[in-house]
């Protein structure tokens, strides 16, 4: 089956000049090796290996069907690879459920907004931040005082993330009545409410305009600058990924094809290939 063709690799468009990217240093906090997924007789993804360090930006990209969501769902542990290892911090993942993933640090958001549209605002970042404080079930029953101390510190802490993604003036409106680039805004203020160690993003600026794109870039920066977060996305938008990641991965028909810094990858024929659907991978 043919890859439906993608543009050519666009020229970068002149934005702020990235921080210098952090040089890994220690072992890395997420590692993969040799996972692959299998459905029947088709390979989804086959032997990919990941090393990602702390405080870095990863993106991994290439076009339709090649693979992409498929590993996310693999790295969040939504589905068990056929084969393979992800270890976080040492830990094997694999076989572990999602929530339990995500207790562990690893967070996700969604290439299709998944809000509490009838909430408002705060309330969706509060369900996050629950997620990492648990009252029993007495103290909630009776509101005990110490039950009321952490309800109060569970909204100032969704008040600040708020504020963090530009949306503390929201805070009271309905989830479902935002704009979509605030919608997409809200779903990664709701992600950071759970303290992750690495977040995930899953085309965080599909829909938005050129505008609301380059304010993510921004807050995406400041989001491993801020909170030293270590950052994975999946991106069809080129220039943000050369604009914003320290390493790419690329990925077609399931196997990756190229990794390195966005100079690197930019250069390779391979990529360019993909991305122009030449003959090659007809």
């Amino acid at each position: 089956m043919v890859a439906s063709p993608e543009p050519a690799v666009p020229a970068t468009p002149a934005v702020p000049a990235a921080p210098v990217a952090p040089q890994p240093a220690g072992a890395p906090l997420l590692v993969a090796r040799d996972v692959s997924k299998r459905y029947g007789g088709l390979t989804a993804l086959a032997s990919y290996d990941l090393d990602l360090y702390p405080g870095t930006i990863h993106a991994v990209i290439g076009p339709n069907g090649a693979g992409k969501t498929t590993l996310f769902n693999m790295l969040s542990c939504m589905v068990k690879p056929t084969t393979g290892s992800i270890k976080l911090a040492g830990e094997e993942l694999v076989g572990l459920p999602g929530h339990e993933v995500a207790r562990r640090g690893i967070v996700r958001t969604f290439q299709n907004i998944r809000l509490f549209g009838d909430l408002p605002v705060i309330d969706n970042v509060m369900i996050g931040v629950q997620m990492r404080h648990q009252p029993s079930f007495w103290r909630s029953m009776l509101s005990t005082a110490g039950f009321r101390r952490q309800e109060a510190a569970i909204r100032t802490r969704a008040g600040e993330l708020l504020d963090l993604v530009g949306l503390a003036d929201r805070a009271d409106r309905e989830a479902g009545s935002l704009p979509y680039g605030d919608q997409r805004r809200l779903e990664i203020a709701r992600a950071l409410a759970a303290d992750p160690r690495v977040l995930m993003l899953d085309e965080p600026n599909a829909g938005m305009n050129p505008s609301e794109t380059d304010a993510l870039l921004q807050l995406i920066r400041r989001i491993r600058t801020d909170l030293g977060l270590t950052i994975i996305l999946i991106a069809h938008d080129i220039p943000l990924v050369m604009n914003l990641a320290d390493r790419i991965q690329v990925l077609n028909f399931g196997s990756l094809i190229a990794e390195g810094d966005p100079a690197t990858v930019r250069a390779n024929p391979e990529v360019v290939a993909a991305y122009i659907g030449t003959a090659k991978h007809a």
